[in-house]
Protein backbone atom coordinates (compact mmCIF):
# COMPACT_ATOMS: atom_id res chain seq x y z
CA UNK A 1 0.00 0.00 0.00
CA UNK A 2 1.04 3.61 -0.54
CA UNK A 3 2.20 5.37 2.61
CA UNK A 4 0.21 8.66 2.70
CA UNK A 5 2.89 10.17 4.94
CA UNK A 6 5.55 9.74 2.21
CA UNK A 7 5.72 12.06 -0.79
CA UNK A 8 8.26 12.83 -3.46
CA UNK A 9 7.78 16.50 -4.39
CA UNK A 10 7.62 17.46 -8.04
CA UNK A 11 10.73 19.11 -9.43
CA UNK A 12 8.92 22.44 -9.87
CA UNK A 13 8.15 22.67 -6.14
CA UNK A 14 10.43 24.95 -4.07
CA UNK A 15 14.03 23.80 -3.68
CA UNK A 16 16.32 24.23 -0.73
CA UNK A 17 19.29 23.62 -3.02
CA UNK A 18 20.55 21.91 -6.16
CA UNK A 19 23.32 19.32 -5.80
CA UNK A 20 26.02 19.00 -8.48
CA UNK A 21 29.45 17.39 -8.78
CA UNK A 22 32.47 18.94 -10.48
CA UNK A 23 33.26 17.04 -13.74
CA UNK A 24 36.64 15.31 -13.68
CA UNK A 25 36.59 11.93 -15.48
CA UNK A 26 38.38 12.45 -18.78
CA UNK A 27 37.29 9.08 -20.21
CA UNK A 28 33.65 10.22 -20.06
CA UNK A 29 34.48 13.26 -22.20
CA UNK A 30 37.56 12.47 -24.32
CA UNK A 31 39.30 15.74 -25.08
CA UNK A 32 36.28 17.69 -23.83
CA UNK A 33 36.55 17.87 -20.04
CA UNK A 34 37.53 21.55 -20.09
CA UNK A 35 34.56 22.41 -22.30
CA UNK A 36 32.23 20.42 -20.06
CA UNK A 37 33.52 22.27 -17.00
CA UNK A 38 32.67 25.59 -18.65
CA UNK A 39 29.19 24.27 -19.42
CA UNK A 40 28.92 23.36 -15.73
CA UNK A 41 30.02 26.90 -14.78
CA UNK A 42 27.22 28.33 -16.94
CA UNK A 43 24.75 25.87 -15.40
CA UNK A 44 25.78 26.96 -11.90
CA UNK A 45 25.76 30.65 -12.84
CA UNK A 46 22.15 30.38 -13.95
CA UNK A 47 21.09 28.29 -10.95
CA UNK A 48 22.80 30.57 -8.41
CA UNK A 49 20.60 33.44 -9.56
CA UNK A 50 17.62 31.59 -8.07
CA UNK A 51 18.75 29.10 -5.42
CA UNK A 52 21.62 27.67 -3.44
CA UNK A 53 24.01 25.33 -5.24
CA UNK A 54 25.98 22.67 -3.37
CA UNK A 55 28.87 21.40 -5.48
CA UNK A 56 30.77 18.21 -4.65
CA UNK A 57 34.54 18.38 -5.13
CA UNK A 58 37.10 15.67 -4.43
CA UNK A 59 39.80 17.76 -2.79
CA UNK A 60 40.82 21.23 -1.66
CA UNK A 61 42.84 21.55 -4.88
CA UNK A 62 39.80 20.77 -7.00
CA UNK A 63 37.76 23.19 -4.90
CA UNK A 64 40.25 25.93 -5.76
CA UNK A 65 39.97 25.18 -9.48
CA UNK A 66 36.19 25.14 -9.30
CA UNK A 67 36.03 28.39 -7.34
CA UNK A 68 38.38 30.10 -9.80
CA UNK A 69 36.35 28.92 -12.80
CA UNK A 70 33.08 30.02 -11.21
CA UNK A 71 34.49 33.45 -10.43
CA UNK A 72 35.78 33.88 -13.99
CA UNK A 73 32.42 32.72 -15.34
CA UNK A 74 30.50 35.32 -13.36
CA UNK A 75 28.72 33.01 -10.92
CA UNK A 76 27.50 34.37 -7.60
CA UNK A 77 29.92 32.60 -5.24
CA UNK A 78 27.85 33.59 -2.21
CA UNK A 79 25.15 31.16 -3.43
CA UNK A 80 27.56 28.25 -4.02
CA UNK A 81 28.82 25.88 -1.32
CA UNK A 82 31.68 23.49 -2.05
CA UNK A 83 31.42 20.14 -0.28
CA UNK A 84 34.22 17.56 0.00
CA UNK A 85 33.04 14.20 -1.33
CA UNK A 86 34.84 11.64 -3.53
CA UNK A 87 33.03 10.73 -6.76
CA UNK A 88 33.66 8.55 -9.80
CA UNK A 89 31.44 10.55 -12.16
CA UNK A 90 29.46 13.78 -12.18
CA UNK A 91 26.02 12.28 -12.90
CA UNK A 92 24.42 13.08 -9.53
CA UNK A 93 20.87 12.49 -10.76
CA UNK A 94 21.79 8.82 -10.75
CA UNK A 95 24.43 8.33 -8.06
CA UNK A 96 22.83 10.80 -5.66
CA UNK A 97 19.74 10.21 -3.52
CA UNK A 98 16.12 10.89 -4.42
CA UNK A 99 14.78 13.27 -1.76
CA UNK A 100 11.34 12.63 -0.29
CA UNK A 101 9.27 14.01 2.55
CA UNK A 102 8.24 11.59 5.29
CA UNK A 103 5.77 13.03 7.77
CA UNK A 104 7.04 16.46 6.77
CA UNK A 105 10.69 15.62 7.38
CA UNK A 106 13.41 15.37 4.77
CA UNK A 107 14.54 11.86 3.83
CA UNK A 108 16.89 10.63 1.11
CA UNK A 109 16.28 7.40 -0.79
CA UNK A 110 19.76 5.99 -1.40
CA UNK A 111 19.37 3.53 -4.25
CA UNK A 112 21.95 0.81 -4.78
CA UNK A 113 24.11 2.17 -7.59
CA UNK A 114 25.94 -0.08 -10.08
CA UNK A 115 26.95 2.44 -12.80
CA UNK A 116 24.06 1.35 -15.04
CA UNK A 117 25.62 -2.10 -15.34
CA UNK A 118 28.21 -0.73 -17.77
CA UNK A 119 31.27 0.45 -15.87
CA UNK A 120 33.55 -1.02 -13.23
CA UNK A 121 34.43 2.26 -11.47
CA UNK A 122 31.44 2.95 -9.24
CA UNK A 123 32.71 2.28 -5.72
CA UNK A 124 32.94 5.98 -4.77
CA UNK A 125 29.63 6.82 -6.41
CA UNK A 126 27.89 4.10 -4.41
CA UNK A 127 28.67 6.13 -1.26
CA UNK A 128 27.49 9.48 -2.66
CA UNK A 129 23.83 9.05 -1.72
CA UNK A 130 24.53 8.66 1.99
CA UNK A 131 27.15 11.43 1.92
CA UNK A 132 24.65 13.90 0.45
CA UNK A 133 22.01 12.75 2.93
CA UNK A 134 24.39 13.57 5.81
CA UNK A 135 25.30 16.95 4.35
CA UNK A 136 21.63 17.79 3.79
CA UNK A 137 20.61 16.72 7.28
CA UNK A 138 18.26 14.13 5.80
CA UNK A 139 17.38 10.68 7.08
CA UNK A 140 18.99 8.15 4.72
CA UNK A 141 16.76 5.27 3.70
CA UNK A 142 17.84 2.26 1.65
CA UNK A 143 15.08 0.84 -0.57
CA UNK A 144 15.14 -2.95 -0.53
CA UNK A 145 13.50 -5.92 -2.19
CA UNK A 146 13.89 -9.61 -1.34
CA UNK A 147 16.29 -8.60 1.44
CA UNK A 148 18.79 -6.70 -0.72
CA UNK A 149 19.33 -3.16 -1.94
CA UNK A 150 17.14 -2.02 -4.83
CA UNK A 151 19.19 -0.95 -7.86
CA UNK A 152 17.91 2.20 -9.53
CA UNK A 153 18.88 5.73 -10.50
CA UNK A 154 17.09 9.05 -10.18
CA UNK A 155 16.96 9.49 -13.95
CA UNK A 156 14.76 6.40 -14.19
CA UNK A 157 11.76 8.15 -12.63
CA UNK A 158 9.79 11.38 -12.86
CA UNK A 159 6.85 12.38 -10.65
CA UNK A 160 4.10 14.97 -10.39
CA UNK A 161 4.32 15.37 -6.61
CA UNK A 162 0.80 13.95 -6.14
CA UNK A 163 1.41 10.24 -6.48
CA UNK A 164 1.89 9.64 -10.23
CA UNK A 165 5.29 8.38 -11.32
CA UNK A 166 6.70 7.81 -14.82
CA UNK A 167 9.29 5.16 -15.69
CA UNK A 168 10.13 2.68 -18.46
CA UNK A 169 9.96 -1.06 -18.87
CA UNK A 170 13.37 -1.09 -20.56
CA UNK A 171 14.99 0.39 -17.46
CA UNK A 172 13.25 -1.20 -14.49
CA UNK A 173 11.90 -4.45 -15.95
CA UNK A 174 14.78 -5.45 -18.20
CA UNK A 175 16.17 -8.93 -17.54
CA UNK A 176 19.05 -8.57 -19.99
CA UNK A 177 22.62 -7.41 -19.53
CA UNK A 178 21.49 -4.18 -17.89
CA UNK A 179 19.00 -5.77 -15.51
CA UNK A 180 18.91 -3.70 -12.32
CA UNK A 181 17.10 -6.20 -10.13
CA UNK A 182 17.20 -9.50 -11.93
CA UNK A 183 14.00 -11.44 -11.50
CA UNK A 184 11.96 -8.55 -10.11
CA UNK A 185 8.39 -8.49 -11.35
CA UNK A 186 6.39 -5.40 -12.28
CA UNK A 187 4.46 -5.78 -9.03
CA UNK A 188 7.65 -5.97 -6.95
CA UNK A 189 9.10 -2.88 -8.61
CA UNK A 190 5.89 -0.94 -8.06
CA UNK A 191 5.82 -2.02 -4.41
CA UNK A 192 9.29 -0.50 -3.87
CA UNK A 193 8.28 2.73 -5.60
CA UNK A 194 5.12 2.97 -3.52
CA UNK A 195 6.88 2.34 -0.22
CA UNK A 196 9.87 4.57 -0.93
CA UNK A 197 8.45 7.48 -2.92
CA UNK A 198 4.75 7.43 -2.07
CA UNK A 199 3.78 6.57 -5.67
CA UNK A 200 0.12 5.63 -5.88
CA UNK A 201 0.24 4.92 -9.62
CA UNK A 202 3.22 3.91 -11.78
CA UNK A 203 2.92 4.90 -15.44
CA UNK A 204 4.97 2.60 -17.65
CA UNK A 205 6.47 3.64 -20.97
CA UNK A 206 8.41 1.25 -23.20
CA UNK A 207 11.84 1.85 -24.72
CA UNK A 208 14.37 4.64 -24.41
CA UNK A 209 16.29 6.52 -27.10
CA UNK A 210 19.31 5.28 -29.02
CA UNK A 211 22.69 6.04 -27.52
CA UNK A 212 21.37 6.20 -23.95
CA UNK A 213 23.78 3.96 -22.07
CA UNK A 214 21.59 4.12 -18.96
CA UNK A 215 19.21 1.71 -20.68
CA UNK A 216 15.99 3.67 -21.05
CA UNK A 217 15.91 6.54 -18.56
CA UNK A 218 12.65 8.46 -18.50
CA UNK A 219 14.30 11.88 -18.36
CA UNK A 220 15.25 11.51 -22.02
CA UNK A 221 11.68 10.60 -23.00
CA UNK A 222 8.88 12.25 -21.03
CA UNK A 223 8.59 14.63 -18.08
CA UNK A 224 5.84 16.04 -15.92
CA UNK A 225 5.55 19.82 -16.32
CA UNK A 226 2.34 20.07 -14.26
CA UNK A 227 0.18 17.82 -12.10
CA UNK A 228 -1.55 16.33 -15.15
CA UNK A 229 0.67 17.58 -17.98
CA UNK A 230 3.55 15.69 -19.58
CA UNK A 231 5.92 16.73 -22.34
CA UNK A 232 6.91 13.80 -24.55
CA UNK A 233 9.82 13.55 -26.98
CA UNK A 234 8.69 12.80 -30.54
CA UNK A 235 10.61 12.07 -33.72
CA UNK A 236 8.80 13.03 -36.94
CA UNK A 237 11.29 11.34 -39.27
CA UNK A 238 9.99 7.81 -39.81
CA UNK A 239 13.46 6.72 -40.93
CA UNK A 240 15.07 7.79 -37.65
CA UNK A 241 16.02 5.03 -35.23
CA UNK A 242 14.04 6.70 -32.43
CA UNK A 243 10.79 7.13 -34.36
CA UNK A 244 9.03 3.86 -33.48
CA UNK A 245 9.92 3.81 -29.78
CA UNK A 246 8.89 7.43 -29.25
CA UNK A 247 5.66 6.90 -31.18
CA UNK A 248 4.83 3.94 -28.94
CA UNK A 249 5.57 5.98 -25.80
CA UNK A 250 3.38 8.81 -27.04
CA UNK A 251 0.52 6.38 -27.65
CA UNK A 252 0.89 4.94 -24.16
CA UNK A 253 0.89 8.38 -22.55
CA UNK A 254 -2.36 9.28 -24.29
CA UNK A 255 -4.03 6.21 -22.77
CA UNK A 256 -2.64 6.55 -19.24
CA UNK A 257 -4.39 8.09 -16.23
CA UNK A 258 -3.04 9.99 -13.25
CA UNK A 259 -3.43 9.08 -9.57
CA UNK A 260 -7.04 10.28 -9.65
CA UNK A 261 -7.95 8.39 -12.79
CA UNK A 262 -7.89 11.45 -15.04
CA UNK A 263 -6.27 11.43 -18.51
CA UNK A 264 -2.95 13.17 -18.95
CA UNK A 265 -2.49 16.24 -21.08
CA UNK A 266 0.36 15.38 -23.44
CA UNK A 267 2.47 18.02 -25.18
CA UNK A 268 4.82 16.92 -27.95
CA UNK A 269 8.43 18.07 -27.79
CA UNK A 270 10.57 17.55 -30.90
CA UNK A 271 13.89 15.77 -30.86
CA UNK A 272 17.07 17.42 -32.12
CA UNK A 273 18.65 15.92 -35.20
CA UNK A 274 20.97 12.95 -34.64
CA UNK A 275 24.11 13.92 -32.74
CA UNK A 276 27.09 11.59 -33.25
CA UNK A 277 30.66 11.28 -32.10
CA UNK A 278 33.17 8.79 -33.49
CA UNK A 279 30.34 7.00 -35.28
CA UNK A 280 28.23 6.57 -32.16
CA UNK A 281 24.86 8.24 -31.59
CA UNK A 282 24.62 10.39 -28.46
CA UNK A 283 21.49 10.63 -26.27
CA UNK A 284 20.50 14.20 -27.11
CA UNK A 285 17.00 15.13 -25.93
CA UNK A 286 15.30 18.35 -24.87
CA UNK A 287 13.39 16.50 -22.12
CA UNK A 288 16.62 16.46 -20.14
CA UNK A 289 15.81 19.96 -18.84
CA UNK A 290 16.12 20.92 -15.18
CA UNK A 291 13.47 22.91 -13.28
CA UNK A 292 14.90 25.27 -10.64
CA UNK A 293 13.18 27.79 -8.36
CA UNK A 294 12.95 30.63 -10.85
CA UNK A 295 14.13 29.13 -14.10
CA UNK A 296 14.07 26.11 -16.39
CA UNK A 297 17.44 25.23 -17.93
CA UNK A 298 17.22 23.34 -21.21
CA UNK A 299 20.00 21.52 -23.09
CA UNK A 300 20.55 22.83 -26.62
CA UNK A 301 22.48 21.20 -29.44
CA UNK A 302 23.09 23.77 -32.21
CA UNK A 303 19.98 22.38 -33.88
CA UNK A 304 17.08 24.00 -35.70
CA UNK A 305 14.71 22.55 -33.10
CA UNK A 306 16.48 24.31 -30.20
CA UNK A 307 14.26 27.38 -30.51
CA UNK A 308 11.16 25.25 -31.05
CA UNK A 309 11.77 23.28 -27.86
CA UNK A 310 12.51 26.43 -25.86
CA UNK A 311 9.28 28.00 -27.06
CA UNK A 312 7.21 24.96 -26.08
CA UNK A 313 8.78 24.81 -22.63
CA UNK A 314 8.23 28.55 -22.10
CA UNK A 315 4.56 27.87 -22.61
CA UNK A 316 4.72 25.11 -19.98
CA UNK A 317 6.47 27.27 -17.37
CA UNK A 318 5.08 30.81 -17.74
CA UNK A 319 6.31 31.87 -14.30
CA UNK A 320 9.93 30.87 -14.86
CA UNK A 321 12.71 32.05 -17.12
CA UNK A 322 13.43 29.30 -19.66
CA UNK A 323 17.04 29.38 -20.89
CA UNK A 324 19.11 27.16 -23.15
CA UNK A 325 22.56 25.87 -22.23
CA UNK A 326 24.84 24.45 -24.92
CA UNK A 327 25.22 20.71 -24.26
CA UNK A 328 26.82 19.15 -27.33
CA UNK A 329 30.01 18.50 -25.37
CA UNK A 330 28.12 17.41 -22.25
CA UNK A 331 26.14 14.85 -24.29
CA UNK A 332 29.38 13.11 -25.22
CA UNK A 333 29.41 11.73 -21.68
CA UNK A 334 25.94 10.21 -22.07
CA UNK A 335 23.68 12.81 -20.49
CA UNK A 336 22.77 16.46 -20.14
CA UNK A 337 21.56 18.95 -17.52
CA UNK A 338 18.97 16.86 -15.68
CA UNK A 339 21.43 13.96 -15.43
CA UNK A 340 23.92 16.24 -13.66
CA UNK A 341 21.57 17.76 -11.08
CA UNK A 342 19.64 16.56 -8.03
CA UNK A 343 17.15 18.83 -6.31
CA UNK A 344 16.74 19.03 -2.54
CA UNK A 345 13.16 20.08 -1.78
CA UNK A 346 12.42 22.84 0.66
CA UNK A 347 10.82 21.70 3.89
CA UNK A 348 8.20 24.06 5.18
CA UNK A 349 8.03 24.96 8.90
CA UNK A 350 5.56 23.06 11.04
CA UNK A 351 2.49 24.57 12.64
CA UNK A 352 4.50 25.58 15.68
CA UNK A 353 6.80 27.66 13.43
CA UNK A 354 9.80 25.38 13.83
CA UNK A 355 11.43 23.66 10.85
CA UNK A 356 10.35 20.04 10.74
CA UNK A 357 13.60 18.76 9.21
CA UNK A 358 16.92 18.17 10.94
CA UNK A 359 19.67 20.76 10.88
CA UNK A 360 20.97 21.37 7.36
CA UNK A 361 24.61 21.18 8.42
CA UNK A 362 25.25 18.26 10.82
CA UNK A 363 28.46 18.11 12.81
CA UNK A 364 29.98 15.31 10.70
CA UNK A 365 29.55 17.17 7.40
CA UNK A 366 32.85 17.84 5.62
CA UNK A 367 32.62 21.26 4.08
CA UNK A 368 35.33 22.84 1.94
CA UNK A 369 35.95 26.44 2.91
Amino acid sequence: MTDPATRMPAEWEPHEATWLAYPHLSSDWPGKVSAVRWAMVEFIRRLAEHERVRLLVRSAREAGRARSALQRGGADLSAVELEACPTDRAWLRDSGPSFVLREGRLAAACWRFNAWGRYSNWQRDRQVGRAIARLAGARAIEPRWRGRGFVMEGGAIDCNGRGALLTTEQCLLSQGRQARNRGASRQEVEAVLRATLGASVVLWLGQGIRGDDTGGHIDNLARFVGPRTVVAAVESDAADANHAALRDNLSRLRSLRDQDGRPLEVIELPMPGPLRFDGERLPASYTNFYVANGCVLVPTFNDANDSVALGILRGCFPGRRVCGIHCVDVALGGGALHCLAQQQPQVRPGRDGRASEQTNQPENASKVI
